[in-house]
């Protein structure tokens, strides 16, 4: 990752240079391809608006432009009394972003969990006989809560080797057929 920092109206010592660098490269931990980086710190003297005031006050602005691959330019600016403060805001919403950007890309490529734990064990026949995995969707009637003995039945009834239900307490149970021929319960 390419980095830039400048400064407006003040000098940018090496200690600022090597903070900033330091805040900069925990970005890319979410594996996203970060083209280049702009950091620009600026400094502001306003004078108070009371009248008879003479009291300037001081204020620092952190503007960072992220750069990526495949998407929009990502911009956040945040002002803030001291420039530290400024800066740690501004990388914190950064990662804010990052980390839901990533997310909702490697949501869309995950498999969603209820098509896993809705399709079953896949017996040993079956595997043969396709060749490889497959995940068959199954819709499942988790709003009626049922009592035990009633998912055992169901069970009993099928040929799935578990059932998920929730149980009175509202909690989700799963029930399973053993090897030993026993149910067992979670």
């Amino acid at each position: 990752m390419h980095t830039i920092i400048t400064s407006r109206h003040f000098e940018l010592t090496d200690s600022i240079k090597d903070y900033i660098l330091q805040l900069t490269k925990s970005l890319e931990k979410y594996n996203l391809e970060i083209l280049s980086t702009r950091v620009v710190i600026s400094h502001q003297e306003k004078k108070g608006n009371k009248k008879g005031e003479k009291k300037k006050k001081r204020l620092f602005s952190v503007d960072i432009t992220l750069a990526l691959a495949h998407t929009n330019t990502l911009v956040i600016s945040q002002s803030d009394k001291d420039l530290y403060a400024a800066a740690d805001l501004a990388v914190a919403r950064m990662h804010k972003i990052l980390r839901r950007y990533h997310d909702k890309i490697h949501h869309k490529q995950a498999i969603p969990s209820e098509t896993i734990m809705a399709s079953g064990i896949l017996r040993d026949e079956a595997l043969a006989d396709k060749g490889g995995d497959e995940i068959v969707p199954m819709d499942l009637d988790l709003h009626k809560p049922l009592d035990i003995e009633d998912a055992l039945e169901r069970l009993k009834s099928s040929s799935q080797q578990f059932f998920v239900f929730n149980d009175k307490d509202s909690k989700m149970r799963v029930i399973y057929k053993r090897i030993d021929g026993k149910y067992g319960l979670y």
